[in-house]
């Protein structure tokens, strides 16, 4: 693997192999971000076949990613964004971003519902995060998924269903090589008239 090691301006390809340091890396990020500590609960790291899936999950008595009702995200939103965009922005790894909504019924519009403010939440999330790191050949998908893929089946009206899901994928080994391996070969001819 490689370590995931350096100072921040490294380009680092993710194998299936190196999720787990991926994920203790994020997880330090976030931990050592003094603001961020308060929620830290609610953004549950899993790793998957696809690679590490990022769940930004509301809270009970807060929303502490995007206002209720609302695509546009929180401070403490725009902050988690920042530092996982930071460091998902150093690899070559793509990412799919997916929104989430419980099941409760949108008001106040009538052309307006879960499908539109779940897909607008991901749009945002991805405005967000290549403003502050990711670049615009990482993002592989947006997704708006409203309540059709509930983190509570057993009450679909969950705060926890209302989430942001990153997913960083992981790459396999033989991509990897092409990816990381130095360029060699002969210089370009250069055409003349």
């Amino acid at each position: 693997g490689n370590g995931l090691r350096g100072a921040g301006g490294e380009s680092l390809t993710v194998t299936k192999d190196d999720i787990p340091k991926l994920k203790q890396k994020l997880e330090q990020a976030i931990t050592e971000t003094a603001s961020l500590k308060k929620i830290k609960e609610h953004v549950i790291m899993a790793i998957t076949g696809e690679g590490l899936r990022i769940e930004l999950s509301e809270g009970k008595q807060a929303s502490f990613f995007f206002e209720s009702g609302s695509p546009q995200p929180t401070a403490y939103g725009k902050e988690i964004l920042s530092v996982l965009a930071a460091e998902v922005g150093k690899m070559p790894n793509k990412v799919i971003i997916e929104g989430h909504t419980d099941a409760s019924s949108f008001g106040g519009r009538k052309d307006y519902s879960n499908w539109e403010l779940s897909a607008e939440r991901a749009n945002s999330a991805r405005r967000w995060m290549q403003e502050t790191g990711i670049r615009p050949d990482q993002i592989a998908q947006v997704r708006g998924y409203a309540d059709q893929k509930l983190r509570n089946v057993a009450d679909p009206n969950d705060p926890s269903n209302r989430r942001i899901t990153l997913i960083i994928q992981s790459v396999p080994l033989a991509q990897a090589a092409k990816v990381t391996a130095p360029k060699t070969g002969s210089p370009e001819k250069v055409l003349k008239k």
